[in-house]
């Protein structure tokens, strides 16, 4: 994979946290494939198949953070796939603050590189004592 294609790879967090803050369901598939799955089984929400099922999501169900921030982001290559690893830090509606790991299977499209499935795990800390 050359330079350029990770540069991409890693724009794509960026770009799917802007789109989701500015509520601009239009702009996803710059984001998705047009099949993707988009797993959200960890934090008690759906699995969603298709663009379009995405779409509806964000639009009609999803409580959507106040603001999202992306971070810890980088990229797996194997023979098989093409991973996407990164950190969400989100502002929530109630004023606290959330994180999540986003992992992302992507492909190489003729109009460039889209997550065809990503799964979200919420991250959890522990509190001793």
């Amino acid at each position: 994979m050359d330079v350029a294609d990770r540069l991409e790879l890693h724009e794509l967090p960026g770009r799917y946290g802007d789109a989701i803050d500015d509520r601009d369901w239009d702009r996803l598939d710059r984001i998705f494939t047009p099949d993707a799955v988009f797993d959200l089984t960890d934090l008690g929400e759906p699995r969603l198949e298709g663009l379009e099922a995405i779409r509806a999501y964000m639009d009609t169900e999803a409580r959507h953070p106040r603001t999202h921030t992306m971070t810890n982001v980088y990229v797996d290559e194997t023979d098989d796939e093409v991973t996407l690893h990164f950190r969400i830090l989100a502002l929530l509606p109630e004023g606290r603050v959330g994180t999540a790991s986003y992992h992302d299977v992507v492909v190489k499209t003729d109009d460039g590189w889209r997550v065809a499935d990503r799964v979200v795990v919420l991250r959890r800390t522990r509190v001793n004592g």
